[in-house]
């Protein structure tokens, strides 16, 4: 009996201890095409961008001739849902492979500011778990402003502007409270096409999107399903509203206003807000 006892709290330890692993795949919020093909001294470059969003690409090469050549033509700005062909002369054969890579929005829109919906459902009340630039989580251009509220694992998160999904990824199970998880948490990008805004809404749970790229949404409409995934210890709704800039990110975050004039910069943790 003794001999069992101990065997099942030995177990128990043992799986108490197991850390949970991070994540072996990495995903992506969107997908554009991107293709290229070289021909009697001609590199013809194929872009199409599918999102309801401006999309800014840049291509690269290691042949540092060719990368000259790309160099006056980058970022290539794609309006929404538009394709282009990008055809360079009197080229040599490119040395290795050309890469793209891609950035939200177009920094020459003019940005409106309009009042945002809390993102979350009427009626609920939901504490500030931390305010705007409060710590290493909510510093710098990427999340200065960002805002994190109470909601637990399972709870609706709303859209807090209408427009469309330009972003989605629900795939990761897991969270951890070291900053090599940042990379690996769920969320949904919206972008609302008269003002020029992102939002977005992470933490969300394993398959916890109602949504899905190229869907257009409402004010309020129920998107995401919040969650634990990414950088965190403890359950939460990460809210952040971005725009357009030429930095790595290609966003950054700003303050904002919700409806019933609540500025998001006067909120700190602690505080309750209600819809």
């Amino acid at each position: 009996m003794m001999r069992s006892l101990f065997s099942v709290l030995l177990l128990s330890f043992m799986l108490g201890c197991a850390s949970v692993k991070l994540p072996t795949e990495r995903y992506v919020q969107y997908q554009y095409n991107k293709s290229y093909t070289y021909q009697d001294d001609e590199l013809r470059i194929e872009l199409e961008n599918p999102l309801h969003c401006p999309l800014r690409i840049w291509v690269s090469s290691e042949d540092q001739v060719l990368q000259a050549r790309f160099n006056e033509i980058n970022p290539v700005l794609l309006d929404s849902k538009t394709d282009t062909v990008l055809t360079l002369f009197n080229t040599n054969p490119p040395q290795g492979q050309i890469s793209f890579s891609s950035r939200l929005g177009s920094t020459s829109k003019e940005i409106k500011k309009i009042a945002l919906d809390l993102p979350f459902k009427e009626g609920k009340k939901y504490r500030v778990i931390q305010g705007n630039n409060t710590n290493f989580t909510h510093k710098g251009s990427w999340s200065g402003y960002a805002l994190d509220l109470g909601l637990k694992v399972g709870d609706t998160v709303c859209a807090a502007t209408g427009g469309f999904v330009v972003g989605v990824i629900d795939q990761y199970k897991f969270g951890g409270e070291g900053k090599e998880w940042e990379p690996f948490a769920n969320f949904v990008t919206l972008y609302e096409p008269d003002s020029g805004l992102f939002t977005q809404y992470v933490h969300l749970k394993q398959d916890g999107s109602l949504v899905k790229v190229g869907d257009q949404v409402e004010r309020g409409q129920p998107i995401a399903l919040s969650g634990m995934t990414g950088q965190t210890n403890v359950e939460h709704l990460h809210f952040n509203c971005l725009v357009p800039v030429n930095t790595n990110e290609g966003l950054k975050s700003i303050p904002y206003e919700f409806v019933g004039g609540i500025q998001s910069p006067g909120l700190k943790a602690g505080d309750f807000v209600t819809k």
